[in-house]
């Protein structure tokens, strides 16, 4: 019996390429890593939302736009300073 899958044997980004969201579904991807790495570093840091705002010079609203998994235009700006609020340093890499 013949499988009729049109996407057989290709990968799950040859998928999403002929689908036209490999872009948008790798960035999405890879914010959510991004939330997930500092959620970590903040529930290490023992300080709450409002007082790394604080210390970050921002609001608690500016904040939460920064952690939302969804909100993928963010700059390098509010990460250096949310990074330098909890005593670490921001490291970009490329892979």
């Amino acid at each position: 019996m013949m499988n009729n899958n049109l996407h057989n044997g290709s990968s799950f980004d040859d998928f999403l390429e002929e689908e036209g969201i490999l872009e948008e579904v790798s960035t999405k991807a890879q914010k959510r890593r991004l939330v997930l790495k500092i959620e970590d570093i903040l529930a290490e840091s023992s300080l709450t939302k409002t007082e790394i705002a604080l210390k970050m010079d921002t609001s608690r609203s500016q904040l939460d736009r920064l952690l939302d998994p969804e909100n993928t235009s963010i700059t390098l700006d509010p990460l250096d300073r949310l990074a330098r609020a909890v005593g670490k340093q921001l490291k970009i890499e490329f892979a």
